[in-house]
């Protein structure tokens, strides 16, 4: 069934502004689902037409199926190494041609077939699906226009925002031309592989971008505010990552801000720098951060509060001011990752209708454990170094570990993915209080690693565990 374009009823147990806009797509459906097994009448209005939020449309999903592409190429360039003919032939960059445009049409295919999957989740379990937008009123009310310009008032005795955030552009006043690049967003609506690029940006989102488009075989140049992108991160792992994408050929631009963009849309540009340099590109990306979607949604109508950047202040139960308001995602402006708002919302439901064991259900954000689909990729969880060696000072001990993955064996030297590892532990114990690692695999390796910081485990812990051999993985049960 299609969502409706009005709501059916006047009023509801529950309604959720955003269909998983900004990470909380997931965590939407599972907050839904376990409200109506409950027994409550739930309501769920999205604005667009696209179910799923930033991370289906325009974020993890579609992100790492591009970074799957980019790994394709690397594993074809290598597979003459492992005894293969090459069956691909080479763009100007000495690199396997790549067929953005067919891809992108089988990737966007694919991401339909989720968009259509949430909305017959949520019909399947009794939500209303209302397609319109969401204004609050009050603190119990919420009006609906639709997509004919209608509107509705519709009441609720508990009211959840998951709006999520959006890719912030930096203003015509401050950079003359900036409207000529695109964000994020942009980056998958794009219909060819740019020739040249410049991502602008030093977190995760821009490292990953510039990384996927360097490895397919774009001219790509990254412009950073300070000395080091990931700044965040372990230094060990931001270290690692810019010596070798400086040597795959992605050209880091250090303590560089741009002052104009001269040019016109969908034409070649020309980026001028704070340090007189002038880069010329066909395609520009703002990846310099995201901000809340609290603009025009009612807040002041309904009292609920907003820091500076325009976050909504929730306390450890993602409880705004108003009692009959609750925010989780991308929208509260904490740990902007997918698994935390899917997890924030099925505790979020557990209590407000769930058993009286449920009462007090919270989730912790301390060691949330993340990877960064680089290349190579990273994996993190728990405390940086300089973070346990302020808190906890000489207590802290660090173990490392630096080699090269047994898959490039066959390799050539130069082409050889760095791998590194970092344990963070403290006290005689030597709990581990945080896990660091980079190259082939992490991504997939800290999942479990992550359970273990979780759990308190530590060094002791790791050095009992009997290790997997041959992997890269063994590494950190084996340190001395």
């Amino acid at each position: 069934m299609p969502p409706v374009d009005r709501p059916k009823q006047d009023s509801y147990d529950y309604i959720v502004i955003g269909g998983g806009s900004g990470g909380s797509d997931l965590s939407l459906s599972l907050l839904q689902r376990r409200a109506v097994k409950y027994g409550k009448k739930v309501a769920l209005i999205e604005a667009t037409t696209k179910p799923g939020g930033t991370c289906v449309n325009v974020g993890c999903v579609p992100k790492k199926i591009m970074w799957h592409a980019a790994d394709t190429s690397e594993r074809l360039r290598a597979a003459a190494d492992y005894g293969f003919a090459s069956a691909t032939t080479a763009n100007a960059n000495n690199k396997p041609s790549f067929d953005w445009a067919n891809f992108k049409l089988k990737r966007d295919a694919y991401i339909k077939k989720l968009n259509g999957i949430y909305d017959s989740n949520w019909n399947r379990e009794g939500i209303e699906h209302i397609h319109g937008y969401a204004r609050l009123t009050g603190p119990n009310s919420v009006e609906v226009t639709g997509a004919d310009g209608s509107k509705k008032e519709i009441q609720a005795d508990q009211i959840c925002i998951a709006v999520g955030g959006h890719p912030t552009v930096p203003s015509e006043q401050d950079i003359p031309g900036a409207s000529l690049g695109i964000t994020s967003d942009g980056f998958f609506e794009l219909d060819h592989l740019p020739k040249r690029v410049a991502v602008v940006g030093a977190g995760y989102i821009a490292v990953e971008l510039a990384g996927i488009l360097n490895t397919l075989g774009s001219e790509t140049h990254l412009l950073i505010r300070y000395e080091k992108f990931l700044r965040t991160f372990d230094p060990m792992l931001s270290d690692v990552l810019m010596d070798w994408m400086g040597q795959t050929g992605l050209n880091v631009h250090k303590k560089t801000q741009i002052i104009k963009v001269e040019g016109q849309a969908g034409s070649p540009l020309t980026i001028t720098t704070d340090t007189g340099k002038t880069i010329e590109v066909d395609t520009l990306i703002w990846a310099i951060g995201r901000r809340a979607s609290t603009e025009d949604i009612g807040l002041d109508k309904a009292g609920v509060k907003t820091n500076e950047e325009g976050d909504i202040i929730v306390d450890e139960y993602q409880q705004t001011n108003v009692p009959s308001i609750t925010a989780i995602g991308d929208v509260q402006g904490k740990a902007l990752l997918t698994p935390v708002a899917i997890a924030a919302g099925r505790r979020l439901s557990n209590r407000l209708f769930g058993p009286s064991e449920f009462k007090n259900d919270k989730l912790s954000y301390e060691n949330i454990p993340t990877v960064v689909f680089s290349h190579p990729t990273i994996g993190t969880v728990g405390l940086t170094e300089p973070e346990a060696r302020e808190k906890y000072g000489d207590q802290v001990k660090i173990y490392k570990s630096s080699f090269k993955a047994l898959y490039y064996s066959m390799i050539p030297e130069g082409h050889k993915e760095p791998t590194a590892y970092k344990l963070v532990c403290v006290g005689p114990e030597e709990k581990v209080v945080g896990i660091h690692i980079i190259g082939l695999g992490s991504d997939e390796v800290m999942q479990g690693f992550g359970v273990a910081v979780k759990m308190g485990a530590t060094k002791k812990d790791l050095d009992d565990t009997v290790a997997i051999h041959p992997t890269s993985a063994e590494e950190l049960v084996t340190m001395t």
